[in-house]
């Protein structure tokens, strides 16, 4: 088996760095999580140690594949051949509720873990990778104003981190946790009507001249009218005046609106990315 696994983030980032830094766009979450548990340790996303894997045709040669997981997430599988997602899905020890991460990977790992379990892998989120080509901010702006957000804004942010992971899906206290870090750091911004928060969208640390947008967000009874927008095109324009090289984000493709929106901001699609569960 070509799969090597191991607890050790130091040796995971030594050995595989080499691999994720060929594809810096694609691999933007695998270095971004990286990055989180260097700085704030191996319990920044739950108390269970991550998991870290890199993958060589027969143990040799270079590395061709990684994942990473940070239970309770399930791993996140970077872009490889099909023989290393099948390999791993034969090699993993114990259950899984899913999978998730580059497209085709994650169709291929799902198939084998069906072989091999029975599991049936069921399509959760379908997303697509972007990147920013030339900001083009609608003209003229709606109204309104942006603002890094601060400690004051830290119950806001928790609802509406929370009312976001429920519209998407996910984990509201996996969603949650972050924010205290990401205010630390200057990583939110709200959109300001009249001296009221209208919308939000936040930035993650970057990481060797990445910057990804993440977590935008606009109460329902303030959607449509362009909030969202300002504030990811104002987020977008920090990443660039801090010398980002890419900026990044990720587009639900069940969201029509959304997409949308950021291809009339400058965004070009990367990569398709999938989310599933098993059984």
């Amino acid at each position: 088996m070509g799969w090597t696994i191991t607890p050790s983030l130091p040796h995971f980032t030594a050995t595989a760095g080499g691999f994720l830094e060929r594809r810096p766009a694609e691999h933007t979450v695998l270095r971004t999580v990286c990055g989180t548990l260097a700085r704030r340790g191996t319990d920044a996303y739950g108390p269970r140690p991550p998991l870290f894997g890199w993958w060589r045709e027969g143990g040799q040669g270079p590395v061709e594949a990684a994942f990473l997981q940070t239970p309770p997430h399930p791993p996140l599988l970077a872009r490889g051949p099909e023989q290393a997602a099948r390999e791993l899905a034969a090699a993993w020890d114990g259950p899984l509720e899913g999978a998730r991460g580059e497209a085709e990977t994650v169709r291929a790992f799902g198939a084998a873990w069906q072989e091999r379990t029975g599991a049936v892998p069921r399509v959760v989120r379908e997303e697509r990778l972007h990147r920013l080509a030339a900001l083009t901010p609608r003209d003229p702006a709606p109204p309104g104003r942006a603002r890094i957000a601060g400690p004051a804004d830290l119950d806001l942010l928790l609802r509406w981190h929370t009312e976001f992971a429920r519209d998407i899906g996910a984990p509201a206290d996996d969603m949650a946790r972050g924010v205290p870090d990401a205010l630390r750091r200057g990583g939110r911004t709200l959109w300001e009507v009249d001296g009221e928060p209208a919308a939000m969208a936040g930035s993650t640390s970057p990481e060797d001249g990445a910057i990804r947008v993440v977590a935008v967000y606009t109460p329902p009874a303030l959607r449509g009218r362009g909030y969202a927008g300002a504030v990811t095109a104002a987020v977008s324009q920090a990443a660039l005046d801090a010398g980002a090289e890419d900026v990044l984000l990720f587009t639900d493709l069940a969201n029509p609106v959304s997409n949308h929106v950021y291809r009339r901001l400058g965004y070009v699609p990367v990569r398709d990315q999938l989310v599933v569960a098993f059984g």
